[in-house]
C-alpha cells in the first residue's frame, strides 16, 4: 500500500526526476481490455506504453529519414516519454519508485519505414531515461524491434519489466 497519495515517487528517485525537470505523468487509461501494469512476485510487467503527453500522442506516423516520416531523433524523444509513462505505471502499482531494485528488461517497438534500420538508436531514448532516473538500477537487457504499425499510429511503444522489493 503506498504511503503517499496518488502513488507518486517520494524518495531518491523523485529527487532525480526533479533534477531532470521531469514529473511522473498520470497513467494513461488503457485503450483495450488490459491494465497498465501487473505484479507477479518481485517482478512488475508494464503493458506497452505509448508516448502520450496529457492524453495525446504528440506525433504519429512511421519512423525514418525523409519527407513525411518521423525523424529518428524525435522518435528517440518519444521513446523517452514512453519510458517515463512506463515508470508512472510502475509507481502507480507499487507506490514508490524507490522500491525498484533494477530494470530487468526493456522492449521497444518502432513503427518503421521499410528502409529504416536504426531502431536501437530510437530505443536508446528509453534506455537513457531509465539510467538517468534510476542510476545503476536502470541498467537492463533490451530488445529494439521494428514493426509495420503500432496502436493509434504511434511511432514508438515501450514496455518494461522491473524487479521491486
Amino acid at each position: 500500500m503506498p504511503d503517499h497519495p496518488g502513488g507518486r515517487a517520494t524518495g531518491g528517485v523523485a529527487a532525480r526526476l526533479a533534477d531532470l525537470g521531469l514529473t511522473l505523468p498520470d497513467v494513461a487509461a488503457p485503450v483495450a481490455a488490459y491494465v497498465p501494469a501487473v505484479r507477479s512476485g518481485a517482478l512488475v510487467h508494464t503493458s506497452g506504453q505509448l508516448p502520450f503527453v496529457d492524453g495525446v500522442l504528440p506525433v504519429t506516423g512511421k519512423v525514418g529519414v525523409g519527407p513525411g516520416l518521423v525523424d529518428p531523433d524525435r522518435a528517440a524523444e518519444l521513446a523517452r516519454t514512453a519510458a517515463l509513462n512506463a515508470l508512472a505505471a510502475v509507481d502507480a502499482l507499487v507506490g514508490d519508485l524507490d522500491a525498484v531494485v533494477r530494470v530487468v528488461k526493456v522492449t521497444g517497438y518502432v513503427a518503421s519505414d521499410p528502409s529504416f534500420t536504426g531502431q536501437p538508436a530510437v530505443i536508446n531514448g528509453a534506455s537513457q531515461l531509465l539510467g538517468q532516473v534510476l542510476g545503476d538500477a536502470g541498467v537492463h537487457a533490451r530488445s529494439a524491434v521494428g514493426v509495420a504499425v503500432l496502436p493509434l499510429d504511434s511511432p514508438v511503444e515501450v514496455e518494461i519489466v522491473v524487479e521491486v522489493r
